[in-house]
């Protein structure tokens, strides 16, 4: 049997401290509901007998997963809380159901901690002060939620960070910092580990030796002062295959909390509570403020690129659907002043977990249950408020109404005239617009008076080869892994007309592959904006990425060494990013099995491009479909690529095509004149 690890047994043995937390989540994506007990026998109770033995280790479990485990084994309760009584166990919080905060408004993630503290409370009498990230999805604009709601620290993975960070110093990943919000405040930060919790996780299932194992310790050593996150994810891998992957291994005869209970018997002596590491901090290198943020790496995520913030916004069975439904009930729960029954049910329909690896069995009960209360809860605002919010709907006529959850495509009042030239030049008193037929009605240029500021790139202004194509605005391209794209930018037929508001209206119906995609660009009279809704009649969606919007900023409108982009990732202030000598790509592939690196949340319906003096500002009804924005930035040859598009579908193997409503898809953004 292998000797204990003493701290005096490695190298800097003194200096070392370890922590473990074990996360608890009965919503689990691939387990089915009958299966809750058995995790809670074979996962749970075993985690509370290594805690009893090896204490103290960290548990963070929602408030959702507590309940169900309350109403299952009431013991389990119990024992967990004589366990954080006595120490051995510390309760890390995360809510009361697994949400990702960056994807939703600030007021959902205040109710999601309001309400799991109240469970914390009522069931285990603790108040966590640390919480575990969901899904470690970090944004700045999350700080100041978590302080507001009693939380002094955080944990949050090092590897996207760290790696979107190199001049930080190299012991940074070693202790405790500070995390900057984006309202100036900040918050307590241990980092965990990818590779440590995998590690843990080799030996457990028999990958590796104990002594393999203790001798990665050993090399984390150092000589001054370190504290290591040994484990910070799932209990439900450990002698239970939730039936995630197909190359999950058989459980052995071996019980695998049983070789944990070695490695923690191994490090008994060097581990200490997860708050406690918070108070290792005489090397000079710790407690440092750190913005985790960059513009290339807006929401940093757990683990490897395939991690992104797209995983739960625009791919799953059919994301960007559901989380539209979840928005309307959000706007009506805010207009009717609603209680915490109501907000707890929708913290549940918003968790991660129905948005990745969803069983069958447990979509189609999700998704009668999330139909229900969008249809119970929205019906009074079709037509009202959220349009007027998001600048839709000042018309009046059918095509302007916040749509049913049934997206339909929007009524075209008679026809008032038939284009027939190339170029449909649009003037009103706001705006100035030039649009391209041959393009199906790309914008070659729109200015808000003055020179124009966003439009095309004529082929070969860029002499960067990879930059060489021509680029539109307000275009359509969607993308699947061995297949030609499909886009809009083809030969149309267009209408043109005036509203009674003197608003210009152009539509266009292009025929793709797929199916048609209809067209409707509104003008405005009284302000400067221009609003799109497209309406795409596509049987297929299949596997892929569809990208709209494309708004591409006109190099010479904008002062490059000042522009930056400014909008809300899941926080109540916005977030703004620098973007002079950033290099962004945020849609950039990851592999072929994933479409894109990065996104921002927008989640309160907008993101701005601009320097001191110019800018422009897109906006998303997210009522209709909460789409994610995916910046590219980069200098080349001279002169600047800036492009914002709006995507509503991206490739992962998280992705199974599978409608939420059967039913022409709607999507409806506008852009206007920042007010800087």
């Amino acid at each position: 049997m292998n000797a204990p690890l003493r701290t005096r047994e490695i190298d800097a043995a003194s200096t070392l401290r370890l922590f473990a937390l074990f996360h608890c989540n009965l919503a689990f994506s691939s387990i089915e509901e009958e299966q809750r007990g058995e995790v809670i026998r074979r996962c749970y109770w075993p985690l509370l007998e290594l805690a009893q033995k090896h204490g103290p280790i960290g548990l963070e479990a929602t408030g959702f997963t507590l309940e169900e485990i309350a109403a299952r084994d009431p013991d389990w309760i119990a024992r967990t809380h004589a366990l954080i009584a006595s120490g051995r166990i510390e309760l890390i919080g995360s809510g009361y159901a697994q949400i990702i905060g960056p994807l939703v408004p600030a007021r959902v993630t205040e109710e999601n901690l309001k309400l799991g503290n109240q469970v914390y409370d009522r069931l285990l009498g603790a108040r966590p002060t640390l919480a575990l990230v969901n899904e470690q999805a970090y944004s700045a604009g999350l700080v100041g939620l978590y302080l507001d709601a009693g939380y002094r620290a955080i944990a949050m993975d090092w590897d996207n960070p760290g790696a979107n960070h190199p001049a930080w110093p190299a012991e940074t990943r070693h202790l405790p910092q500070r995390a900057v919000g984006s309202d100036g405040r900040d918050i307590g930060l241990l980092w965990t580990s990818t590779v440590a919790f995998q590690k843990l996780q080799r030996f457990a299932h028999g990958d590796i030796a104990l002594d393999d194992y203790l001798d990665y310790l050993r090399e984390r050593g150092g000589p001054d002062e370190r504290v290591l996150c040994v484990y910070a994810s799932d209990a439900e891998i450990f002698d239970f295959r939730p039936g995630r992957y197909r190359t999950e291994e058989i459980v052995s005869g071996e019980s695998e909390w049983a070789r944990l209970e070695q490695a923690f018997a191994a490090m008994e002596q060097a581990l200490v509570a997860p708050s406690a590491a918070l108070a290792l901090s005489s090397n000079t290198n710790a407690n440092r403020k750190l913005h985790l943020e960059t513009p290339a790496c807006p929401v940093p995520v757990k683990k490897q690129r395939k991690y992104n913030l797209s995983r739960w916004a625009v791919t799953g069975r059919d994301d960007i659907a559901i989380n539209a439904a979840c928005q309307r009930i959000y706007e009506s729960l805010v207009a009717t002043d609603a209680g915490d029954a109501a907000w707890k049910e929708l913290c549940y329909l918003w968790s991660s977990d129905f948005r990745t690896h969803i069983t069958e069995k447990r979509w189609a009960a999700f998704a009668e249950r999330l139909k229900k209360v969008d249809q119970s809860t929205t019906s009074p605002l079709r037509g009202g408020r959220s349009a007027q919010r998001s600048g839709w709907g000042d018309g009046g006529d059918a095509s302007n109404t916040v749509p049913p959850p049934e997206p339909a495509s929007p009524v075209r009042p008679p026809r008032k005239g038939e284009v027939v030239d190339r170029h449909i030049d649009i003037v009103t008193p706001t705006l100035t617009a030039r649009l391209d037929r041959r393009r199906g009605l790309a914008i070659e240029s729109l200015s808000f008076g003055g020179a124009p500021l966003i439009g095309g790139l004529p082929h070969g202004h860029f002499d960067d080869i990879a930059l060489q194509a021509d680029w539109y605005t307000g275009d359509c391209v969607f993308e699947a892994p061995g297949e030609h794209k499909v886009t809009d930018l083809e030969w149309c037929d267009a209408e043109i007309w005036q509203d009674t508001n003197g608003d210009t209206l152009v539509a266009a119906r292009i025929e793709t592959p797929k199916g048609p995609i209809e067209k409707t660009l509104r003008f405005s009279h009284q302000e400067p904006r221009v609003d799109f809704d497209l309406t795409f009649d596509w049987d297929d969606w299949g596997k892929g990425s569809l990208r709209l919007g494309h708004f591409t900023l006109l190099p010479d409108a904008f002062d490059w060494t000042k522009l930056s982009l400014t909008t809300h990732n899941g926080g109540k202030e916005s977030e703004t990013f620098p973007l002079k000598d950033a290099t962004v790509d945020h849609g950039a592939p990851v592999s072929f099995l994933v479409s894109c690196s990065h996104g921002i949340g927008m989640t309160e319906g907008w993101a701005e491009i601009g320097d001191r003096t110019t800018g422009i500002r897109v906006e998303v009804d997210r009522a209709t479909a909460p789409l994610l924005g995916l910046l590219t930035h980069r200098l080349s040859g001279g002169s600047l690529f800036c492009q914002l598009a709006l995507s509503a579908l991206e490739l992962d193997e998280t992705r199974k095509p599978c409608d939420f409503v059967k039913a022409t898809r709607r999507f409806r953004f506008g852009v206007r004149k920042a007010a800087l």
